[in-house]
């Protein structure tokens, strides 16, 4: 039996309150901690979970020893509503089910279906999503208040709608509690890079120039194929019960994936992140094979599954070589080097410690691929669910939640040479042993983190994107 646990509003309380975009919000959201509602469901939505953090093997304390001196910040957009071509098909399995359905057939979970109408809109931020972001900037400014007190972020975004509102929320919440801890703030509001999302414009935020990757089908019908596969294995019993239940309904397996996906997009439209009705008509079971249908669509679509995957993450991955090495940006690739190359768009120095830069769930994929964060995960099944222990720590939902965070850290440790490097994925810290020798903290040496970064280094196989 599944209880229902719905999050609670509250009035914000206490010393200080957190910025809000109205006087309420989630309970069970948390800066720091994110979306803690029914979280054997919510955490099981792949890229379309609202952020959580993860639980980590490894502690997430900064060693006594240890002072953070830079940090790099890498961040999926907040919740939003479905993208456009989503919400076309999502309106049509409604419409549908409202067409054929009689008004009698609506008892038990499918009550609710006789008065919902279809209202989600596309491609924006929801309010929650907002909120989420301002809660982002509120626990980077908290986790990092050492460096933060007295640095300003250089910001960047890719150009959507969307990033650009996540960044410039994420930062209403950093200067918020800037200004509560240590007052004004003089360069507030901070100027932020924004980067265009269009035709032939280099933005490594944002995949899209790699022509074999985005056009050849060979490569961009990896992942849905694979998709394909998984779906077959768990999507027709769940049709079936549906259309029992929904008599005249006729729902395609395409519209019962449509029917899943409709749980997080109507909960993440909630201000309050209110559980959706839809949730309700799925098993436990079947949102862990949810779950991992979405895994696969990031694995063999950005990630090692895809043989130019990876190579989408080259571009970030050099300059965030040069952020940690003080360095110009070495790379061939998706770089734009009339931004990177100019001081005022892309500044580099021992004076800059800490960047903040917004993105996208397949981008993040494709990073963390072109870094070999993942390589320990072995191929993904098509047929069976391979839960995060087999898969070595990697999910949709551990890594590319909607407002998910990437911090990239150097620490300056008593006893040690030169500086460490620390990767946290979601409050996660990633172990690097496979990466760079990491040691039982998950930390390398900066050296040896860069010497380890070959892929990225010598441009992946980007050579075979215009072949």
């Amino acid at each position: 039996m599944i209880v229902n646990v719905l999050c609670a509003t509250v009035l914000f309380s206490g010393v200080i309150a957190l910025p809000s975009l109205s006087s309420r919000q989630a309970l069970c959201d948390y800066p720091q901690e994110g979306y803690q509602s029914q979280t054997d469901i919510t955490h099981f939505w792949g890229q379309y979970s609202p952020y959580y953090a993860v639980l980590s093997e490894i502690p997430i304390e900064v060693p006594q020893s240890c002072n953070i001196t830079f940090v790099q910040l890498l961040s999926r957009h907040g919740s939003r509503d479905p993208t456009a071509s989503k919400t076309t098909l999502y309106n049509a399995t409604i419409a549908k089910i409202k067409s054929k359905v009689p008004a009698s057939a609506y008892t038990g979970p499918y009550a609710f279906l006789k008065s919902y109408n279809y209202t989600l809109g596309a491609d924006d931020l929801t309010l929650f999503g907002q909120q989420e972001m301002i809660n982002s900037g509120v626990a980077f400014f908290e986790r990092y208040s050492d460096l933060a007190k007295n640095v300003t972020p250089f910001v960047r975004s890719s150009g959507e709608a969307r990033v650009v509102e996540s960044a410039t929320n994420w930062t209403e919440g950093y200067h918020f509690t800037k200004l509560a801890e240590v007052g004004a703030d003089s360069d507030y509001p901070y100027t932020l890079v924004s980067i265009p999302e269009a035709d032939g414009v280099n933005n490594t935020l944002n995949h899209d120039l790699c022509d074999l990757f985005e056009n050849n089908a060979t490569y961009s019908n990896i992942a849905s194929d694979a998709q394909s596969k998984f779906a077959a294995t768990f999507i027709p019993a769940i049709q079936a019960r549906l259309n029992t239940a929904l008599p005249g309904a006729n729902l395609s397996s395409t519209d019962t994936i449509n029917m899943m996906d409709l749980c997080p997009f109507n909960t993440i439209a909630s201000p309050t992140g209110q559980l959706s009705a839809f949730c309700w008509l799925f098993s436990l079971d079947e949102w862990k094979n949810y779950d991992y249908y979405e895994t696969l669509g990031k694995y063999y679509g950005y990630g090692a599954g895809n043989p130019l995957g990876p190579t989408q993450g080259v571009g970030f991955t050099n300059e965030l070589i040069a952020r940690l090495t003080n360095s110009a940006v070495v790379d061939h690739t998706s770089t734009n080097s009339t931004l990177d190359s100019n001081p005022a768009t892309f500044p580099i120095g021992p004076w800059v410690k800490l960047y903040a830069d917004f993105s996208h769930d397949n981008d993040m994929t494709g990073i963390f691929y072109a870094m070999g964060l993942f390589n320990s995960t072995p191929t993904l099944s098509t047929t069976s669910v391979m839960d995060v222990t087999a898969t070595k720590g990697y999910s949709a939902a551990w890594t590319v939640t909607f407002a998910s965070r990437a911090y990239f850290e150097k620490m300056q440790c008593s006893g040690e040479s030169e500086e460490l490097v620390r990767i946290l994925i979601n409050e996660r810290v990633i172990p690097l042993d496979i990466v760079c020798g990491g040691d039982k903290l998950g930390r390398c040496p900066l050296s040896k983190f860069v010497g380890a970064m070959t892929f990225a280094k010598e441009g992946g196989h980007w050579d075979q994107c215009f072949a």
